[in-house]
C-alpha cells in the first residue's frame, strides 16, 4: 500500500482510506463491518475514516470494536464534528462546549485515548472561527488530538482557519471534500489554496456514490440491494443517476477494458492523479469491494489517459466552485 504525507506535516497516511459512512451501523450488520475492516487492514490500509453523526454514532462504536486489539501507533484514525448527535440546542455545530464534548465522546466510541485528524465536518457560520479553532488548539494541546482538518470548507475558510491555527500554534493539513471524475468542484479553488497553505485533499466518493462502478444503466431502475435503492441512502446519490451522465459513464468502460482495471479502479485511481490528494477514502459492505479498491493505489494515468476520460465525460461534469457542499 503507497503511503502519502498529509499536508505539511509529519503525519503519512495510507493511499486507500477506510470510511463507514452508510455501512457500519447501518446498512451492513456488524460481522459484515467487521469484515470489511479486516480486509482492508490485510490489504496494508492503515487510515480510517468516521464521523460522530454517522448511523447516529454507531458507526463509530463498530469501528472502535472491529479496531480493538490493533496496534494503535499502527493506524490513523479520523473522526469528525459539526452535525447534531443529540436533540439539545449545544449538540450541533462547532461552538466549543459541542466540539469538546463531541471529542470525548468519540474517544469512548472508538475505544482510543486520542484521535489523529479530528475534522470540522462543515464551516459554521454561525460561531466564530476563532472559538472554534481555539477549542481544537486546547485538544491538540490535551493529547486527545493529533492534527487538525476539515470538511467541505471553501477556499476562503481554509484559508482564514490555516492562519488561525498557525497563531494558535497547531496544524491544519487537510480537507476532507467530495471528488470524483464526475464531481470536480474543488479543482479551480480548493486545491490552489490548499497547496498554497500546506493542506491536503482526503477525498469522499471518489466512485461518485457508486457510479462509476458501471452498476448503474440508464433507463433501468437501480439494482435491488444497490445504494440507489436504499431508501436512506439514496438521496444523496440522485444527482449523478441522469441517463446523461450514466450513459457517458458506460463509455469509459472501454478504457478501464484497456488497462486492466475494474470501472471501480479507474474511479480511484483517477482521483490519486491529483497530488493535492493524498488518500481517497473508500467504502464497502463487502470484503471483495476493498480488495477490488485497494488494486488501485500506486496506479499511474498517462496524460493520454486523463485526457480520454475528459472527451468521454464532456460536460456531465461539475465543476462550478459553488456547490461545494453546505450545512
Amino acid at each position: 500500500m503507497e503511503s502519502r504525507r498529509l499536508g505539511r506535516s509529519g503525519l503519512s497516511i495510507s493511499a486507500i482510506a477506510y470510511g463507514n459512512w452508510l455501512t457500519h451501523g447501518g446498512q451492513v450488520e456488524e460481522d459484515a463491518a467487521h469484515a470489511c475492516v479486516r480486509a482492508a487492514l490485510d490489504a496494508g490500509i492503515t487510515t480510517f475514516d468516521t464521523a460522530d453523526v454517522y448511523a447516529g454514532t454507531r458507526a463509530e462504536s463498530v469501528l472502535g470494536r472491529a479496531l480493538a486489539g490493533q496496534r494503535r501507533e499502527g493506524l490513523e484514525v479520523f473522526t469528525k464534528v459539526y452535525w447534531p448527535t443529540g436533540p439539545g440546542h449545544n449538540d450541533r455545530g462547532l461552538g466549543r462546549k459541542h466540539v469538546i464534548e463531541s471529542c470525548h465522546a468519540s474517544l469512548r466510541r472508538l475505544q482510543t485515548d486520542y484521535v489523529d485528524l479530528y475534522q470540522a465536518h462543515r464551516y459554521d457560520p454561525t460561531v466564530p472561527l476563532e472559538e472554534t479553532m481555539t477549542a481544537f488548539a486546547d485538544l491538540v494541546r490535551a493529547g486527545k488530538v493529533l492534527y487538525i482538518g476539515v470538511s467541505e470548507w471553501r477556499a476562503d475558510e481554509i484559508a482564514a482557519g490555516a492562519e488561525l491555527a498557525r497563531d494558535l500554534g497547531i496544524q491544519l493539513i487537510s480537507n476532507q471534500p467530495q471528488y470524483s471524475m464526475l464531481w470536480r468542484v474543488i479543482e479551480d479553488e480548493v486545491v490552489p489554496t490548499s497547496e498554497k497553505q500546506g493542506i491536503s485533499q482526503i477525498v469522499w466518493s471518489p466512485l461518485a456514490q457508486g457510479v462509476l462502478t458501471g452498476k448503474y444503466q440508464p433507463g433501468q431502475q437501480p439494482p435491488s440491494g444497490s445504494r440507489a435503492a436504499h431508501e436512506e441512502a439514496g438521496g444523496s446519490i440522485r444527482r449523478f443517476l441522469r441517463d446523461d451522465v450514466l450513459t457517458r459513464v458506460q463509455q469509459l468502460r472501454p478504457v478501464a477494458d484497456d488497462l486492466g482495471l475494474s470501472m471501480a479502479q479507474l474511479a480511484v485511481a483517477w482521483v490519486l492523479q491529483n497530488q493535492n490528494v493524498a488518500a481517497a477514502i473508500i467504502g464497502a459492505s463487502r470484503p471483495e469491494q476493498v480488495q477490488d479498491n485497494v488494486a488501485a493505489a500506486g496506479v499511474t494515468l498517462e496524460p493520454a489517459i486523463l485526457a480520454r476520460i475528459d472527451e468521454v465525460l464532456g460536460d456531465v461534469v461539475e465543476r462550478d466552485p459553488a456547490k461545494t457542499a453546505r450545512g
